[in-house]
């Protein structure tokens, strides 16, 4: 149930990318469990009981390793979203200091050359007043003229050397704003390839994992699975039918959006899963194609991260939950989101070898770790 986007907690209200793409190779636990389950049969003979056992106790650590890393690489995918985002944000902000920084440097060529000008206009009025003193000339009002000029000029060079002081100043302080959101860059950018290693690390895990399901142990997996999804479903049906969010009002109604970010989602229906992805008829992680979708609708969701787009929407109760409805897990939202289409269900880029598809919300809600729903507007 994970993806590459995001982990959540309690909404809070209205708190308000096309990415790279990056596709992790190995295939779901879920096909392979419906492969290599196919025709294989448990042995029930009594002197297959420690055979079984064994099946069964390298079924349970399989499934446990997969569930895990399952999970892990879903956040690691909302992070890199995350570090991804931010970078985009940085280089804007790069490109509008460094279009500063060029004014500022042209002002400070503007300011030299008064400050030249000036320099000359002084040297040259302070030349003719020596020479026009009083004592040896009658002009006095030609005198007074030429003086008063002189002030003039000497006021010019003083104003031409605070301007260009300033613009120095400026400047470096600039430069210095450059810098710094340059280190914060390259920061954004090794958490984003920090967190593509790390996942693609646990997926050739996973997938060694998986390779260890044959024969008697694979079908016992794929039945843990079964019993695990019915659970996790009752769960969820539960949750739904109780108090949770309760004291939550419902927003404002955006039923004709939703219903429109509902019908292009339902568009990609069959696209394959691509870890960071959001390209229609190409591929989707979990917030890509929420993003994309409530795009579509005219909507923005405030980044191609199920974080950010948990702080974007109002929260919702699950009893007033509409199409097109976003519901969130892990802390802040910040480990996966999926669309509510209505009647119980949700469409969703699940995880890796997945593709678009439904999903029931009880089954879901039930696997745990679930922070909420939101409503775009």
């Amino acid at each position: 149930m994970n993806d590459a986007e995001g982990t959540c907690s309690q909404p809070t209200p209205k708190r308000k990318r096309a990415s790279q793409k990056v596709r992790l190779a190995a295939g779901t636990s879920l096909a392979l469990f419906a492969v290599l389950s196919s025709t294989v049969l448990i042995s029930t003979r009594p002197g297959a009981a420690t055979s079984l056992a064994t099946a069964q106790q390298q079924a349970a650590a399989i499934q446990a390793e997969v569930n895990s890393t399952t999970m892990q690489i879903g956040a690691l995918g909302q992070q890199y979203d995350a570090a991804q985002g931010k970078l985009e944000n940085i280089k804007s902000q790069v490109a509008q200091t460094q279009s500063q920084i060029a004014q500022t440097k042209a002002t400070i060529a503007a300011d030299r050359k008064a400050d030249v000008q000036a320099v000359l206009n002084a040297y040259k009025t302070n030349g003719q007043q020596s020479s026009s003193n009083p004592l040896f000339s009658n002009n006095f009002k030609s005198f007074a003229a030429t003086q008063e000029y002189g002030h003039v000029v000497n006021g010019t060079l003083n104003a031409a050397v605070a301007n260009l002081t300033n613009a120095q100043d400026q400047l470096n302080a600039q430069e210095a704003q450059l810098q710094a959101q340059q280190g914060a860059a390259q920061q954004a950018t090794n958490a984003a390839s920090s967190a593509l290693a790390q996942a693609q690390a646990l997926e050739a895990k996973q997938a060694a994992a998986l390779s260890q399901a044959k024969g008697q142990v694979a079908t016992i997996l794929a039945q843990q699975q079964a019993a695990q999804a019915a659970a996790a479903s009752a769960r969820g049906q539960q949750l739904t039918n109780s108090s949770a969010g309760k004291n939550i009002p419902n927003p404002p109604s955006n039923l004709a959006a939703g219903q429109r970010a509902v019908a292009f989602a339902e568009s990609q229906l069959g696209v394959p899963y691509v870890w960071g992805a959001e390209s229609p008829g190409s591929g989707f992680d979990c917030s890509g194609l929420t993003q994309w979708a409530w795009g579509q609708a005219g909507v923005s969701l405030g980044g191609h991260y199920s974080g950010a787009q948990f702080s974007a929407t109002t929260p919702v109760p699950l009893s007033g939950l509409e199409p097109g409805d976003l519901l969130f897990w892990g802390p802040g939202g910040s480990e996966h989101v999926a669309m509510y289409v209505g009647g119980g269900t949700v469409i969703q880029a699940p995880h890796t070898g997945s593709v678009v598809g439904y999903q029931s919300l009880s089954a879901m809600i039930g696997w745990g770790n679930f922070a909420g729903a939101g409503r775009p507007e």
